[in-house]
């Protein structure tokens, strides 16, 4: 069985690494990746390959920025061209991106079968791109792969019939777990001479908080503040950094003391931070997620989340705005060692991406099924 895993970008090369691995050691599955290029650039994306040790791209068609439309737009006519070439048994996309709901609509118009893994997540907020593309997958994909109870239950409020959803975990989490201790020997904490639980690491890069003003001079606010507490690490988003220019607020933030700006940073190296930070400030979705199987206290700064177990199960708190006031008396409170216990969510485990393959084999493979499988559900 060929299954060709679509990537778009960096949030999604966490997600298809465990799959990758797991559909290469299954006997009777062929594994092909298709990169679209949405992120494609030495610092923010060959790295994360090589980390993640994933090959070369099968596929790469070079889409690069631009609108929501333009992307979308491209990626479908390249991708339709790939797709009468190889003629997988098998399309897979993951997460919420541009790429993944284009790669899905040509699959399925296509008569290819289409799998989504991390189904089912819902914000509720269709403002968001990322909610669109969710709904618009899930609504035609023919296989959804479920990450936390809410998605089974908005999946089901959502009329999808029971036997198109799986409950295997997060490959997220895989990831996570598999490369956890080779993080640790990476090497960052001594370069930047930071001490485990001494640090707040902090990201911020959405278009709500970071394309005003308004929310960027808070966020500066927020920082200040933070640092007189600790020191503050802070790999800058580019769309961050060229907005604090454009903003005249760069010398605001570069005179900030104990505040370490970095680059963005490896897959690894950044797994390494959340491992050992004391606090994580973010507007990020996957960072949720992975402090809560971390069990690392995280502030996150968003109207609504589309990952409701990382606040109901894991130690994730939602900020709804930027009030400094309000930020200040909950970064102070964790800092007390009073942050709230998390636990980790079911089937977390490290191995959705070996449930995954198995049910992907036996849905859709041709080969007799009484052959030895290689690993359990």
């Amino acid at each position: 069985m060929k299954i060709l895993n679509v990537v778009g970008a960096r949030p999604n090369f966490m997600k298809i690494a465990p799959l990758h691995r797991a559909f290469s050691q299954h006997p009777y599955i062929e594994s092909k990746i298709l990169h679209t290029g949405q992120h494609y650039d030495a610092k923010m994306s060959d790295i994360f390959f090589n980390q993640l040790e994933l090959p070369k791209p099968d596929f790469y068609l070079g889409v690069g920025g631009g609108s929501h439309t333009f992307q979308k737009a491209h990626v479908m006519l390249k991708f339709e061209e790939v797709l009468k070439a190889e003629n997988p048994d098998v399309v897979l996309v993951v997460g919420d991106v541009n790429a993944t709901a284009a790669c899905s609509i040509v699959a399925v118009k296509m008569g290819i079968k289409t799998v989504h893994v991390e189904a089912g997540l819902r914000s509720g907020d269709r403002k968001m791109p990322e909610e669109v593309n969710r709904v618009i997958t899930d609504a035609i994909c023919d296989d959804l792969f479920v990450t936390e109870q809410s998605g089974m239950i908005n999946l089901a409020k959502e009329g999808v019939a029971d036997e198109k959803v799986h409950f295997v975990g997060n490959v997220m989490i895989d990831s996570l777990a598999y490369y956890r201790e080779k993080a640790q020997q990476i090497g960052i904490m001594d370069t930047l001479k930071v001490t485990p639980k001494e640090y707040i690491l902090m990201t911020m890069h959405r278009p709500s908080n970071v394309d005003n003003k308004p929310s960027l001079e808070k966020i500066l606010e927020i920082i200040e503040d933070a640092t007189r507490y600790k020191t503050v690490i802070f790999p800058i988003h580019p769309r961050t950094s060229n907005n604090i220019e454009k903003f005249g607020l760069k010398d605001r933030l570069y005179n900030i003391e104990n505040l370490s700006l970095l680059e963005p940073q490896g897959y690894l190296q950044f797994l390494c931070l959340m491992d050992n930070a004391s606090l994580i400030i973010t507007d990020s979705g996957g960072i949720q997620e992975e402090t809560t199987y971390l069990q690392v206290p995280c502030m996150t700064f968003r109207d609504s989340t589309e990952r409701p177990v990382s606040v109901d199960l894991g130690t994730n708190i939602l900020m709804k705005d930027l009030d400094p006031v309000t930020v200040h008396r909950q970064m102070v409170k964790i800092l007390n060692g009073e942050a709230k216990k998390g636990v980790i969510p079911p089937l977390w485990d490290g191995h959705a991406a070996e449930r995954i393959a198995e049910i992907l084999y036996r849905q859709y493979s041709n080969i007799n099924l009484t052959a030895p499988a290689t690993t359990s559900i």
